[in-house]
């Protein structure tokens, strides 16, 4: 990512997080009508003890030298989470990762990771890259989602195939939620790997094909593990209830492992177990 894509990066997502702060949650009086919902950039820059000219040139995208401590103190003004204050100092302070992005089809995963996913038989689970491509899933995820077999590799991003495929819409009730937890991860692997043009590239496509995308991407959290609650509606199962549990699997791959737990007390594991045992059986 080229320093000007990088600045215009952090210039949109401190804009964003000031717009979602009301003076009053932030202990300020509300000093009467506002154009615009959110902090004013002198009220950030007082939370924050800077002035109000650096912190806009910082809001403008200007290319200025920033330390640690000032950044901690914009994290701690705009309220912003460990995650997000991780995605902030990315962007500001040019921490550039040169891990190399291993293609989808010559990514081999460990056989533990295999184990897994054959152990989490009745959790649908996929594996997927920093990009978000998936590389490894179980039948549960094939038999709840689609057969991610018959994609292309390099259709297999699950970014785009919940916008893509319109049977991934219908199955979401909740899709906006089902979206926000995969956006939230990819805008951290985003700001994590600044350096890394294939994002840019990734997110103008998404928005030129999508128009939807770009209000759901700019109003996006980051977090490398969001909790997110999913109710399906399947075509041969009917409702299915699932708690989305996300870790990042450690090693220079980069992977992250997304498990849909059937959630307690409904139907869904045996609407599962029935999934399952028709595709075996056919």
């Amino acid at each position: 990512m080229s320093d000007v894509i990088r600045l215009q990066a952090l210039s949109t997502f401190l804009k964003t997080q000031r717009s979602k702060l009301s003076p009053e949650s932030v202990g300020l009086p509300a000093g009467g009508r506002r154009r615009t919902p959110g902090l004013r950039r002198e009220e950030v820059a007082q939370l924050a003890n800077v002035s109000t000219t650096w912190y806009t040139w910082l809001e403008q995208g200007r290319s200025i030298q920033v330390s640690h401590a000032v950044l901690d103190s914009i994290s701690s003004a705009l309220r912003l989470t460990a995650d997000e204050r991780k995605y902030l100092f990315s962007l500001a302070t040019e921490h550039y990762s040169d891990l190399p992005v291993p293609e989808p089809d010559t990514l081999q995963l460990h056989p533990s990771l295999q184990k897994i996913l054959q152990e989490l038989r009745y959790c649908p689970t996929i594996i997927s890259d920093r990009r978000c491509f998936i590389v490894g899933w179980n039948e549960a995820a094939a038999q709840v989602f689609m057969n991610f077999e018959q994609i292309p590799l390099e259709q297999r991003n699950m970014i785009s195939l919940v916008f893509d495929r319109k049977e991934l819409r219908r199955l979401a009730v909740n899709w906006e939620d089902f979206v926000s937890g995969f956006l939230s991860i990819f805008r951290g692997y985003y700001g994590r790997y600044v350096d890394d043009e294939w994002y840019n590239l990734f997110l103008n496509d998404m928005m030129n094909r999508h128009p939807d995308f770009q209000a759901l991407w700019k109003q996006s959290r980051v977090s490398s593990a969001p909790d997110v609650w999913i109710e399906f509606r399947h075509s041969k199962a009917g409702k299915m209830l699932f708690d989305l549990t996300s870790l990042q699997i450690q090693g220079n791959s980069d992977l992250r492992c997304s498990i849909y737990t059937p959630a307690p007390e409904t139907a869904t594991e045996r609407k599962l177990m029935q999934l399952l045992d028709r595709s075996n059986e056919s």
